[in-house]
C-alpha cells in the first residue's frame, strides 16, 4: 500500500477506562491502514469496543497509548488550536439522530454551525445559500429549513445529521451505526445515500456496525473486533468467502437468511460466559467460548499474522479449521 494512498494510519492503539474494580480495556493494540476514498467496515457484538475506536481516532477522547497518523501526521497529541483545525477535516455520523441533534435549533442552524465555528464563509447569505446546498445534497426538502428535529421522522433527522456531517467537505468520517436506529426501509436509503456521497466527494469512512448483512455492501475491507482486540481483517469479499477466525464465522451465521425454504447450516450458538473487558488475562479473549480452545489458547495471547494476501487473523489455530467450513 503506497504511503501517499493512506489516509489513517492506526498503531498499537488503546484505550483504557479507571473503574472501581480495575482497568477496563476497550481498545487493545489495534493497528490498521485506512486508504483514502475507501470504508473500513469494524463490526462486533455491543460492548466489543467499535464505538470507543471511532472516538478516539477522531480524538474526542483520548487514546491510553499507541499513535494515530491523519494524512502523514502524528495527532496523538496535538493542541487544542491543532484539534479544531483537524475538526474540518474529520467528522463523525452519531448512531442516534434525535439525541445527536439540538432540539432548541432549527434544521438550517444545526447545519449552518459548524460553519460559523470554523468561519467558512464570513456573510450569512452565503452561509445560507451552502445550507440549501447541503440539504439538497443529503435529499432534504428547503421547506425543513425551519423546522425543528422532534417534528421530523428518524430517516430525515439522520440526513441532518450527515449534511452536518458533510458541511465542511472533510476527508474522513467516522460513522457510528448510522442505520441502527432506524427502520429497516429507511436504512435502505441512508446507505445508499453514503455510498453516492463517497463516490461523488471521494469520502473515506470508518464504518462501524453490528450488522453484518450492512457492512457488506459499503465495506471495502473489513475490521472484526472481540473485546477491543482485533481478530480478523481483510476485503469484505474474503471475509464472506472465507472467514477463519472461530467468532467471524459464528457471526456470520447468525445473518438470517430470507428464504423459508433455507436448509442450511444452523447458526452457530456461541456458549460460555464472555471474558470480562477488566484487567483481562494475557489470553485469547474468545477462549472462553471458542470451541477450538486448548490450554495454550487460555495462556498465550495469539499474534495478529498475516495467513493469506491481505488477509489477517489472531488464532493459534486458524490452520486447523475443519475443512468443511472453509469456502
Amino acid at each position: 500500500m503506497a504511503e501517499e494512498k493512506v489516509l489513517l494510519e492506526v498503531k498499537n492503539l488503546m484505550k483504557y477506562f479507571d473503574t472501581p474494580r480495575g482497568m477496563l480495556h476497550a481498545v487493545d493494540d489495534v493497528t490498521f491502514k485506512l486508504e483514502r476514498g475507501k470504508t473500513l467496515g469494524v463490526v462486533g457484538e455491543s460492548g466489543c469496543g467499535k464505538s470507543t475506536l471511532g472516538r478516539t481516532i477522531l480524538r474526542l477522547i483520548n487514546s491510553t497509548g499507541g499513535q494515530i497518523f491523519f494524512d502523514g501526521e502524528d495527532i496523538t497529541h496535538v493542541s487544542d488550536a491543532k484539534l479544531l483545525e483537524l475538526r474540518k477535516q474529520m467528522q463523525i455520523i452519531f448512531q442516534d439522530p434525535f439525541s445527536s441533534l439540538d432540539p432548541k435549533m432549527t434544521v438550517s442552524q444545526i447545519i449552518e454551525e459548524p460553519l460559523k465555528i470554523h468561519k467558512i464563509y464570513k456573510d450569512k447569505k452565503e452561509r445560507d445559500k451552502r445550507v440549501i446546498e447541503l440539504m439538497k445534497i443529503v435529499g432534504l426538502d428547503e421547506r425543513y429549513v425551519n423546522t425543528y428535529p422532534h417534528e421530523l421522522d428518524g430517516g430525515r433527522r439522520q440526513r441532518i445529521g450527515i449534511a452536518r456531517a458533510i458541511a465542511l467537505s472533510p476527508k474522513f468520517i467516522v460513522c457510528d451505526e448510522p442505520v441502527s436506529a432506524l427502520d429497516v426501509s429507511i436504512q435502505a436509503q441512508i446507505l445508499n445515500l453514503m455510498m453516492d456521497l463517497k463516490d461523488q466527494h471521494g469520502f473515506t469512512y470508518m464504518f462501524i456496525t453490528h450488522d453484518l448483512s450492512v457492512v457488506k455492501h459499503i465495506s471495502d475491507e473489513i475490521l472484526v473486533l472481540y473485546l477491543g482486540k482485533m481478530v480478523e481483517k481483510t476485503t469484505s469479499d474474503r471475509l464472506f468467502e472465507n472467514p477463519i477466525h472461530p467468532y467471524t464465522k459464528a457471526l456470520l451465521s447468525a445473518i438470517p437468511i430470507p428464504d423459508i425454504s433455507y436448509k442450511g447450516k444452523e447458526a452457530q450458538v456461541m456458549k460460555g460466559e464472555v471474558t470480562s473487558p477488566i484487567d483481562p488475562p494475557d489470553c485469547c479473549r474468545f477462549a472462553a467460548r471458542c470451541p477450538l480452545a486448548t490450554d495454550k489458547c487460555r495462556k498465550e495471547c495469539p499474534d495478529f499474522i498475516e495467513v493469506e494476501p491481505n488477509h489477517f487473523v489472531a488464532c493459534h489455530y486458524w490452520d486447523q479449521q475443519p475443512k468443511e467450513e472453509k469456502a
